[in-house]
């Protein structure tokens, strides 16, 4: 009974509810990033290592669980996100490598890490993980990506001067794109995962902005710490209601599953002939 319980996976299933689960998380990584350096004033250096220490805490009982946790699994998500945001402007600004250095250098991080997941491991995964490695490389990758998204972000919309609405709506058609290329191409799926997900970091990133950055800027002056806590409220409530729907591996599939293969082995050892 135990061989099936191992194999359920510790993420959740890639959903359309996933990805608005996800945009929000993104969302709340740069208005909880920008809350903690820029609004409480702590600065890049000692944000990131705050957040640092929170997305260790959530990653440690998420690698030691043993079954998908959704509040625990979207926790470490957003811990992604905020010291992705956080590391990412200490890199651009506190540095001064700016955003398409920092951009560049993170890219080639997304792609080593896949290069060497996919070397050590045989394949890259990213719905069905239920082993140590893929565990640690898929969310290595997601660290670096989040990271990679906050510099894309800020790079489309204050550098090219295409600002944090244009910005958004840039991001949200190449989501579009991507979402297009995996119903009617036939690019293997673990490439359509990471290049959305890479793509809904940056997308978070400029909706935050929107959301938080004066009317001056293009914003809609919200405030960072009202809008983290808007949106943390609405990610609840996305949580709850996905796992509600069924959306997701839940221990009511590790029972079926389980009780099918027992069933399975007493019928054999009916039918098997006698010696």
């Amino acid at each position: 009974m135990t061989e099936p319980t191992k194999a359920f996976s510790k993420v959740p299933q890639v959903t359309l509810a996933f990805w608005v689960v996800k945009i929000l998380a993104t969302t709340l990584g740069e208005t909880g990033g920008d809350a903690l350096s820029m609004t409480l004033n702590l600065g890049y250096g000692i944000s990131t290592l705050i957040f640092l220490g929170f997305f260790i805490s959530t990653l440690a009982p998420q690698v030691a669980s043993s079954r998908y946790h959704p509040f625990l699994y979207w926790a470490v998500v957003v811990a992604t996100t905020t010291v992705g945001t956080t590391m990412s402007d200490y890199l651009d600004r506190t540095l001064k490598l700016g955003y398409v250095k920092s951009s560049i250098i993170l890219f080639c991080g997304v792609l080593a890490v896949l290069f060497i997941w996919q070397r050590t491991t045989g394949r890259v995964e990213f719905e069905h993980i239920t082993t140590r490695p893929n565990e640690v490389f898929y969310w290595l990758t997601i660290l670096v990506s989040n990271t990679l998204g906050t510099a894309l972000g800020d790079f489309t919309a204050t550098t090219t001067g295409l600002g944090f609405k244009r910005g958004s709506l840039e991001f949200a058609g190449l989501l579009a794109l991507v979402a297009a290329a995996h119903f009617f191409t036939k690019i293997p799926k673990s490439m359509i995962f990471w290049s959305a997900y890479v793509l809904t970091r940056p997308l978070g990133a400029t909706l935050g902005d929107t959301l938080t950055k004066s009317h001056a800027e293009g914003g809609f002056a919200m405030g960072r710490i009202t809008s983290s806590l808007l949106i943390a409220a609405f990610i609840v409530v996305g949580i709850v209601v996905t796992s509600r729907w069924g959306g997701v591996t839940t221990t009511e599939d590790a029972r079926s599953m389980t009780t099918t293969n027992v069933t399975s082995g007493s019928a054999d050892k009916r039918l098997r002939p006698r010696a």
